[in-house]
């Protein structure tokens, strides 16, 4: 019996097809849902393109706001002991910022891993809409884990150090920007543009921030009952904002 040149044909043609297109689909979406236990494997990194020249208009609003689904959101007990209710999804990138991952070093960051209170999305893109208008030529901002959809638990289960806090919406990771401008976290703290991280914390302190955790060899600061240095955040910072009363 002779195969050669065959070629699946009507019915069978169309169920290949439904099936490929199924599995793509469920690869895809893999990435915005919630592990059972996590596990990462080994991942490429695939390096963004620098952020170059700003582009005109920056650091006005664009078209990540009619990304977002608004809705008034709550946050339930403390960041390392509560939960979220009606949490707003932050898109995967922004004019003004990308996302990104700390347990697979890629971006964007999962869907799962950012969700967060409407007031703290707000407050957060009005710092980068300023940070950006003083230093056009500056690369967008990172941010990183932010809380689940439905807040609670964010520990080692959910890849790497895992988070004791980030449980009810107030929390929200942001990388340094770097010296040589790659959309990426720094690996060290010499890689760090200490001018322009200097500037977010500032401008987070002055929207009301209640912490802004950063590393201790970062050399950055602040009023001392705000910013405060703890270990694990010579990467990024870590900025908590109040709970709305």
């Amino acid at each position: 019996m002779r195969f050669e040149g065959w070629r699946p044909t009507g019915g069978l043609a169309a169920l290949l097809v439904a099936l490929a297109v199924l599995a793509l689909t469920v690869i895809a979406g893999a990435l915005d849902e919630e592990p059972g236990a996590w596990d990462p494997g080994p991942t490429t990194t695939m390096q963004r393109p620098s952020a170059g020249k700003a582009e005109p208009n920056r650091s006005q609003h664009g078209d990540v706001d009619t990304q977002i689904r608004w809705r008034r959101s709550k946050a339930l007990s403390e960041p390392w002991s509560g939960r979220l209710v009606k949490g707003v999804k932050l898109p995967p990138e922004g004019r003004l910022f990308f996302t990104w991952d700390p347990v697979r070093d890629v971006s964007p960051n999962c869907a799962y891993r950012r969700f967060v209170t409407n007031r703290l999305i707000r407050i957060t893109l009005g710092v980068l809409r300023s940070h950006a208008a003083e230093h056009p030529n500056a690369p967008r901002v990172g941010i990183g884990d932010l809380s689940r959809r439905n807040g609670g638990d964010f520990g080692k289960r959910f890849g790497g150090l895992g988070h004791s806090s980030h449980q009810n919406g107030l929390d929200v990771d942001l990388y340094y920007p770097r010296r040589d401008g790659r959309e990426r976290e720094p690996r060290r703290p010499t890689q760090i543009d200490r001018d322009l991280s200097q500037d977010l914390v500032d401008r987070f302190v002055a929207a009301g921030a209640h912490f802004v955790f950063v590393g201790p060899n970062t050399r950055l600061a602040g009023p001392p009952h705000i910013v405060q240095p703890l270990a694990n955040h010579d990467n990024h910072m870590h900025v908590r904002i109040p709970k709305h009363k």
